[in-house]
């Protein structure tokens, strides 16, 4: 049994040379395969081969990291595989980082390459410039013949192995800056075995189904767990550049997509869509995701015919559960049940057990004897907040669940001061560094708003510097200045001019307190809408 994500998928191609792997579909508007392409196991593994050779001979070796910004396209995996064949790390970044965020991950990871595609690469070299240690960058589209070395032989010892770093992904913290999760072949391969032995309506059937996932690759959910499951199973990726709701339902039908993925904002853009033909001709079984809006669930699968199967998990977690079994219990927010390898329990604020029924925070581990069992690796560079994450041998989800009698688990909300956006998990921390940082603001707590669409949106609440008006040409300009140092998503949604903040003795604000208990923050008098200003650059 293979030990490595490229060993795996050197297993399945030389069973499956012939069967499509990656297929991306056309789109004519686009500068890069406007009628598409495919490529099967095969021709994937020869360029996995090539990629793994060039990196080989330029001296990149077991324990290196190298950062790759490439999208959801076809060369990310060639990369990844290639990389991950010599035990190499990958730090996949983010397209939608700005500098700073792009500085951050380079320097934070000690990548010792970045391999970007072309419209990138000035930004990436930027962000690179400040880093003390040099950082050689390359165009992905134009690889020289020999590659810059590392600057330091390779620190792994002997071949890799389950152990072995594949993956370091960042997610965001409270903190404000995100955590760099480190992720081993174990956990991969794990995420994806655990995502196959579902069964139920999650049955995956080897080399009869095609994925269409839309969330992207630096994510796990694309790629340590579904990428995974369909090596596992010589299965076909179908890539699509992101969610379009215009186009979904013609991508899925033209390539015979038997398995889709969601997140919330899914449902309601696609039952937004004008009824027609489209929404029962395809080939979808099963859709696999989180955060259906209970109200719309089974109206979502009485219009187009097949079960959304509601799932959680998260980075640190790997492995997912799922209500994918008789009788599912459609718009009640239940995610499935415990299963060997993913103990549970439900605790207070004192990690007591509570009572059935009753909400607390979700902890996991994989058993007594070994909790930590292809879970992540730990938090680089943050032994303190690893440690803190597993304290008394379980690991603190941050969310917050009930349970039944029956051991079903269904979704609350979340513990943590995290925004989720459309998928994005968001630090208000993160931005409130930035909107504290302009001359005007006084005062800043950034929380979540209701977005019917987008599950949350930021909203940030200005107390302003005594003398300073806050009206909506100061709210534009603290738009902009979020919009040019963080990712779009991040930028406020609201903006709320407040006289003053509650705050605890030692001036913490206390942002349970700013608004009343089931108040809509975006009723109150006075807040600015700014949703129609964030727009992907």
């Amino acid at each position: 049994m293979a030990n490595t994500v490229a060993g795996l998928f050197l297993d399945t191609a030389k069973d499956a040379a012939g069967h499509p792997f990656l297929i991306v579909p056309a789109r004519a508007d686009r500068d890069w395969h406007p009628a598409g392409v495919a490529y099967s196991y095969g021709e994937t593994l020869a360029e996995v081969e090539r990629l793994r050779d060039l990196y080989a001979a330029a001296g990149y070796g077991h324990g290196h990291r190298v950062s790759i910004l490439l999208e959801n396209r076809p060369e990310f995996f060639f990369h990844y595989l290639a990389l991950n064949a010599l035990g190499v790390c990958i730090v996949p970044v983010n397209p939608d980082y700005r500098h700073d965020e792009i500085a951050y991950v380079l320097d934070h990871s000690d990548a010792e390459l970045a391999v970007v595609l072309p419209h990138r690469v000035e930004d990436v070299r930027k962000a690179a410039a400040e880093r003390v240690k040099p950082l050689p960058i390359v165009n992905a589209h134009a690889m020289p013949a020999e590659l810059p070395g590392p600057s330091e032989p390779a620190p792994g010892k002997g071949a890799p192995n389950l152990d072995s770093e594949c993956t370091l992904l960042y997610t965001s913290g409270t903190t404000g800056r995100p955590k760099g999760c480190r992720l081993s072949n174990l956990y991969t391969l794990n995420a994806g075995k655990t995502y196959c032995d579902h069964g139920g309506l999650m049955e995956i059937r080897r080399g009869r189904e095609r994925f269409y996932n839309p969330l992207p690759l630096f994510h796990i959910n694309h790629l340590n767990i579904m990428s995974t499951a369909a090596m596992q199973t010589a299965n076909t990726l179908v890539l699509p550049e992101r969610f379009s709701p215009t186009r979904w339902w013609h991508e899925v039908s033209t390539h015979d997509v038997t398995v889709i993925h969601y997140l919330g904002i899914v449902a309601p853009m696609l039952l937004n869509q004008p009824p027609g033909p489209a929404d029962r001709n395809h080939k979808v079984r099963i859709g696999i995701g989180a955060g259906i809006e209970p109200q719309l669930h089974r109206v979502f699968e009485e219009r187009f015919g097949f079960p959304m199967i509601e799932v959680w998990g998260m980075t640190e977690t790997g492995r997912i559960t799922a209500d994918c079994h008789a009788p599912r219990m459609i718009g009640t927010r239940a995610f499935g049940r415990p299963f060997p390898g993913l103990e549970a329990r439900v605790v207070d604020d004192n990690d007591k057990d509570v009572t059935v029924g009753t909400p607390g925070e979700f902890l996991v581990r994989h058993s007594e004897d070994n909790p930590r069992y292809g879970f992540f690796s730990g938090y680089l560079k943050n032994d303190k907040a690893t440690e803190e994450a597993w304290r008394g041998g379980w690991f603190h989800t941050g969310d917050v669940v009930k349970q039944d009698a029956s051991g079903m688990i269904f979704f609350v909300d979340r513990k943590k001061h995290i925004i989720r956006r459309a998928g994005e998990n968001i630090a208000a921390a993160e931005i409130e560094a930035v909107l504290q940082a302009h001359d005007a603001v006084a005062q800043v707590a950034v929380v979540a708003a209701p977005d019917e669409l987008r599950e949350e949106e930021v909203l940030a609440c200005i107390v302003t510097m005594p003398g300073i008006k806050g009206d909506p040409a100061l709210a534009d300009a603290l738009f902009e200045q979020c919009n040019a140092r963080l990712a779009y998503f991040k930028a406020p949604g609201w903006v709320l001019f407040l006289d003053k903040l509650p705050t605890t003795g030692t001036q913490k604000v206390q942002k349970t307190q700013i608004f009343a208990p089931g108040e809509d923050p975006r009723q109150r008098a006075g807040i600015i809408d700014l949703r129609s200003k964030k727009r992907r650059r």
